[in-house]
């Protein structure tokens, strides 16, 4: 399982943001056991930074009986009111407010973290300090907890950088977020860092984002690969499964597509021996060997494993392409661990 520590670099990496000291030295002031901790430091780092250069405002759509108007006429409203006769109408109206579903969001996730059973007391009364700084539009009432579609909206807005991190981490709080065994009762958090799904997903996006921030010799990206079939009939095709890299590093000179599998081990027992886990291998192959690389270009293959049971490192050449199976030491310190990256693609 992945050390505190690391976990900030990881998610840092995944979301896109560079880690920031002020909360490394946070961190390490207030060592904490479970990711929530951690989770509720960043947030309230993040939400420092937006309260101190004040709340970003956003057209709101808004309502009202006006007796000058403005934006569009709601005639049915108007009508059925008699709003006319007395000079008046019912308007709605685009205006500037601090008042944002981001904004909401964040004071909903503040307001669960202030009675997180298993944060410090002291961390709980900053985040509900920190709340309170929000305009009470935000704070008067809490609403429904957020669900998918709230962070889909979300995601769908033209976010900062620094929103859309926040954004990340109260996602991430609301997705480990346990119901509450009684009305008034501390909520509780599961370690999220167990949801092997989720960590598959940020494992993926945090090596791809690493190379795309630390290296400048590649071109980073994710590939969608065609398939070198052919048919006598074209509609066929649209049939065959899509073939998308987790990582594709692309040079003039070197090619690598790297898939990362977030597994407890990188070996398998089959009777009564250890191999290497054959789907992934096989996914591996086909992406090799349906890649068209460009005239002088090397195509090399990586599977890139956490290391956890045990350290595996072996290479092949399958269908004249170079192959590389490899795990990754998450818990070492993360000079190690972004050294060993860079040395991958050396």
């Amino acid at each position: 399982m992945i050390p505190l520590p690391t976990l900030y670099y990881f998610l840092c990496y995944a979301w896109n943001r560079l880690p920031e000291p002020a909360v490394l030295q946070a961190s390490a002031a207030t060592p904490f056991h479970r990711p929530l901790g951690l989770l509720a430091q960043v947030l309230l780092h993040g939400t420092r930074r937006l309260l101190r250069n004040r709340l970003p405002r956003t057209f709101e759509a808004r309502e009202a009986e006006l007796a000058s108007l403005r934006g569009r006429i709601e005639w049915a409203p108007t009508l059925g009111r008699g709003l006319l006769e007395r000079g008046r109408a019912v308007c709605t109206f685009d205006e500037l407010s601090p008042v944002s579903p981001l904004h909401h969001l964040l004071a909903q996730t503040l307001a669960v973290l202030a009675h997180a059973a298993d944060l410090p007391l002291a961390l709980r009364r900053e985040l509900s300090q920190i709340r309170q700084r929000f305009p009470a539009a935000l704070t008067a009432d809490a609403g429904a907890a957020p669900t998918a579609a709230t962070f889909r909206e979300l995601r769908r807005q033209r976010l900062g950088s620094q929103a859309a991190f926040l954004l990340h981490v109260c996602e991430l709080a609301w997705l480990s977020a346990l119901p509450e065994p009684a009305a008034g009762g501390r909520s509780r958090f599961t370690d999220f860092r167990r949801d092997e799904v989720l960590m598959a997903r940020l494992f993926e996006q945090f090596t791809r984002n690493f190379f795309r921030r630390e290296q400048r010799r590649y071109r980073v990206y994710a590939e969608t690969i065609a398939w070198q079939a052919e048919t006598s009939q074209p509609n066929d095709l649209a049939l065959l499964p899509t073939m998308l890299t987790d990582t594709t590093l692309d040079a003039p000179d070197r090619k690598i597509i790297l898939d990362t599998k977030y597994y407890a081990t990188a070996l398998r027992p089959r009777y009564d021996r250890q191999r290497l886990i054959a789907p992934h291998l096989y996914q591996l192959y086909a992406y090799l060997q349906n890649q068209r690389p460009a005239p002088g270009q090397a195509l090399e293959g990586i599977l890139l494993y956490p290391a956890a049971a045990q350290a595996v490192d072996v290479q092949y050449t399958l269908g004249g392409h170079p192959v590389r199976v490899v795990t990754l030491n998450l818990l070492q310190p993360w000079t190690g661990i972004a050294a060993d990256l860079l040395r991958l693609v050396e």
